[in-house]
């Protein structure tokens, strides 16, 4: 398999989902870390669940995927940003 090969084709829908610790603006956070590569993202495309512990979060963001390059840069973001400690 080449590197630009992939099993999605875009346009597409797809969820990001990070987890972190429910500090407070963790759901902004990654709001702004995904919304840096998709400019037209709006509020109603991001929700959050909490752990059942309440020791995490996981926020779920859904964008309209353009290319594989989009969502790579989208995954670096979030791996990069030290209070996400799990980008799926």
């Amino acid at each position: 398999m080449r590197p630009d090969d992939t099993l999605l084709e875009f346009p597409c829908a797809f969820d990001v989902k990070a987890m972190g610790k429910p500090d407070g603006d963790f759901r902004a956070l990654v709001a702004s870390l995904v919304g840096a590569h998709v400019p037209e993202l709006g509020d109603k495309d991001v929700s959050e669940n909490a752990s059942s512990g309440g020791k995490y979060v996981a926020v779920t963001v859904r964008v309209q995927a353009q290319s594989r390059a989009q969502l790579d840069a989208i995954y670096q973001s979030l791996t990069d940003e030290p209070r996400v400690l799990v980008a799926l």
